[in-house]
């Protein structure tokens, strides 16, 4: 006996190994098929809900889920009304198919199948015919998946890859395409419906058949019921929901965003991709967009981002005004496209001014007509203002003071510090960078600005957008983060659009290409940097269309539909920057500052202390702010010179203004700079000339001149003054008159014209007149 039980034990040890040795074989030979692999794609948002879902190449919908994203009510109602004991076997129960085999007998035809849920998946990954050597293949496939995985990895591949009518699979499309929520929110009836979905998906499909549905969805809740997982009265609560006819929809928020996070996850073989997306931060941008949208020209777009400035988090982002319009080029993300950039780039400009020590916010500036070589830059609404600071500048967005401040630094040496803080900068092929670049002559995009402008929040040093969560964290030094501070601060002074308020103080600033081709508007506030394009796509002008009139109202709609801002150090003055008083037109100190020379007092923004003086004329040095000097006889206070004989010379100066903001300078400033009449001491012929005032002949406010064909002429006479007579005319050199016998000058153009006059001993004399056309 104990011969035979060993040759027994021996024996069935051996057929074992021999088994298990032909199942290894056979799991070689023929591989399992990859349960992971990418069909369809789905792009969530931060919270998971699905912002767009692709099909695969048969056209099948499939969201992603994991089994804890799954209401645990499914699982239950799953797992009961399924495969009770699946769990406990191993992928094969041979009790249910014994029970399935025996009814077969009995009735002649199947009438419960005796699949376990791994039975199940097998059959999905490798359909088969449905006779007795397909079951085996079938068994074989699920042995397999119990080798190679675990139950939960196989619960988790039915939750998404089982039928449920039509092009969908997976219980997170079902529930979204049925009952238009999460699968993580089901309530009994639901988890209990889309349980038995699945046993016959095209005959229980709700939006064609919600009565069966509902008569199937209530056997499982009977069955729920009777083996005591549910109550009694929470089944008779279930019951009583109807099945709605319900049709699936797909989700489509963020459209563009989602297709270019698509390409990502097919790359990286994902089949869903989790964003760093708020999907209620994209409701409230897409609502803003789709309200914004009706007053917009024809064919015109809009591009929005939304940056999150601590983490770099894409909050919202909206690709173009209407995914589905072709007329509005709906297809084309604006987000991504290269624009000209109009005046966004000034802050960057000025804000790199204040770290090379150049000026500080109250720096006084020429807002003059200049022309340099072939190149000849005009405001916005084409006139000048004259003295202005760096914060008028920058707040009024004067082109003529940054072109200025632009040869300064060098457009090659901006361009490069923009690159370096993240902002990239192209320009046509064999084209260098120049002087227009900083009013729109490059190229760049919406979601390079908006990097650049976090800097503006996070002392200076940008961030670039971060779609997904892990992508890596990507700063890059923009500014110091006093000149960050200064810049914000002066933004944060820009009147709002009409009908909108400022109660967070955002710091912004517009932009407008030439041609009227693009128009935008970048915020930051404590939180968040919002960028906002419009125009068309296809570069058509649109005139009248500029960034404070189309892109503003906008921004600052998106902004008051964000979540408030929480408490920021980005409000915070840096330690190194301070508040003083300076003068102009010198710019030094207040302190330091003698009072007959300081006309004009205003409070600064310096940094690290440094008080750097009205930068010099770049084309005429001498028409630089500067003291100048001159004597006077001490018994008389009239002017003296080394010609004159009093016996003795005291040395005074006054402040001269730059001289290419005279036609701008108000009398009283002019008057500063008048000298005295020259002494009694001094020869008669000096004191003749002299003794009479600067005065512009024959032209006053009343004069009109009525322009011909070529133009009309006339000659600029002065008299009085002393010495050459330089003529300006809109601030422009229009020539000099060293005899006094007059400057013949045509105008071509109708308009207003400030006329004035200098001599040698800085006297000045100005009159408006008025150029119009013939009736």
């Amino acid at each position: 006996m104990w011969r035979r039980g060993v040759r027994y034990g021996s024996g069935v040890l051996l057929a074992g190994t021999a088994l298990c040795l032909l199942f290894l074989f056979a799991d070689w030979a023929w591989p399992l098929p990859d349960p992971d692999r990418v069909r369809s794609v789905l792009i969530l948002a931060e919270d998971r809900t699905p912002l767009r879902a692709f099909a695969d190449s048969a056209g099948v919908w499939r969201y992603p889920v994991t089994l804890d994203e799954v209401s645990p009510l499914y699982v239950e109602a799953l797992l009961e009304y399924e495969d009770r004991w699946f769990y406990q076997h191993p992928g094969i129960n041979p009790l249910a198919l014994a029970r399935a085999g025996w009814q077969w007998l009995v009735n002649g035809k199947p009438v419960s199948g005796g699949s376990t849920l791994t039975m199940q998946v097998a059959r999905i990954l490798d359909p088969h015919s449905r006779d007795v050597g397909g079951k085996f293949r079938q068994m074989f496939r699920a042995l397999q998946l119990e080798w190679h995985y675990s139950k939960d990895e196989i619960l988790t591949f039915y939750l998404n890859l089982a039928p449920f009518g039509g092009p969908i699979e997976g219980v997170q499309t079902a529930s979204f395409a049925w009952l238009h929520k999460s699968a993580q929110s089901l309530s009994h009836a639901e988890a209990a419906l889309l349980a038995v979905l699945p046993q016959a998906p095209s005959r229980l499909r709700p939006d064609r058949h919600p009565e069966v549905a509902q008569q199937y969805r209530d056997k499982v809740l009977q069955r729920m019921a009777a083996q005591g997982i549910w109550s009694e009265e929470t089944v008779a609560d279930a019951a009583l929901e109807p099945v709605v006819r319900s049709r699936f929809q797909q989700p489509l928020m963020a459209p563009l965003f989602a297709q270019r996070m698509k390409a990502r996850a097919f790359a990286e073989n994902r089949a869903r991709l989790q964003t760093a997306l708020s999907a209620n931060m994209q409701w409230a941008v897409e609502n803003v967009v789709r309200t914004r949208q009706n007053a917009l020209p024809e064919k015109s777009s809009i591009g929005v981002l939304v940056v999150e400035n601590q983490t770099g988090y894409v909050r919202a982002y909206a690709g173009s005004a209407d995914f589905h319009s072709a007329e509005r080029f709906g297809h084309v993300d604006m987000v991504q496209a290269w624009r000209s950039p109009g005046s966004t780039l000034k802050p960057f400009l000025y804000g790199l001014a204040l770290d090379e020590g150049l000026i500080h916010s109250a720096s006084l500036l020429s807002d003059v007509p200049i022309k340099l070589d072939d190149y000849a830059p005009q405001n916005f609404f084409r006139h000048f203002s004259g003295a202005v600071s760096v914060t008028q500048a920058l707040q009024q967005s004067l082109n003529v003071p940054a072109v200025d401040m632009l040869q300064r630094l060098t457009p090659a040496r901006f361009v490069a510090r923009l690159r370096n803080g993240g902002v990239e900068i192209r320009f046509p092929e064999n084209t260098a960078p120049n002087l227009s670049v900083i009013l729109g002559g490059a190229g760049t995009r919406l979601e390079d600005l908006v990097r650049g402008f976090t800097a503006f929040a996070r002392n200076g040093i940008s961030i670039a957008p971060r779609f997904v969560p892990d992508d890596p964290v990507v700063e890059r030094r923009m500014l110091s983060a006093g000149a960050a501070w200064i810049i914000q601060d002066i933004l944060r002074g820009v009147e709002p659009p009409e009908g909108s308020v400022n109660p967070e103080g955002i710091a912004w600033k517009t932009g407008t290409s030439y041609g009227f081709r693009d128009a935008w508007a970048v915020g930051v506030s404590d939180r968040y940097t919002v960028g906002v394009w419009t125009g068309r796509p296809d570069g058509t002008p649109l005139p009248g269309s500029f960034g404070a009139h189309a892109a503003a109202p906008i921004l600052f709609d998106i902004f008051r539909a964000l979540p408030k801002a929480r408490a920021s150090n980005s409000r915070q003055r840096p330690p190194d920057v301070s508040s003083t008083d300076i003068c102009w037109p010198l710019g030094e100190s207040a302190a330091n500052t003698p009072a007959e020379h300081c006309h004009v007092r205003q409070q600064a923004w310096v940094l690290d202390g440094h008080i750097p003086p009205t930068l010099p004329n770049l084309q005429k040095d001498s028409w630089s702010a500067r003291l100048q000097t001159y004597w006077i006889n001490p018994q008389t206070g009239l002017r003296v010179t080394a010609d004159c004989t009093a016996p003795q010379r005291l040395e005074h100066t006054f402040a001269q203004w730059p001289v290419e903001l005279s036609p701008w300078l108000v009398d009283a400033l002019l008057d500063k700079m008048r000298l005295p009449a020259f002494d009694a001491s001094c020869p008669p012929d000096m004191r003749l000339q002299a003794g009479k005032e600067l005065l512009i002949r024959h032209l006053d406010a009343s004069t009109r001149l009525y322009l011909q064909a070529r133009g009309v002429s006339i000659d600029l006479l002065a008299e009085g003054g002393q010495g050459r007579y330089l003529w300006l005319v809109n601030g422009d050199v229009a020539g000099v008159d060293e005899g006094h016998k007059g400057l013949r000058y045509t105008f071509t153009q109708p308009g207003d014209y400030d006329l004035v006059v200098l001599d040698s001993a800085g006297a000045v004399d100005k009159v408006s007149i008025r150029v119009i056309s013939p009736p």
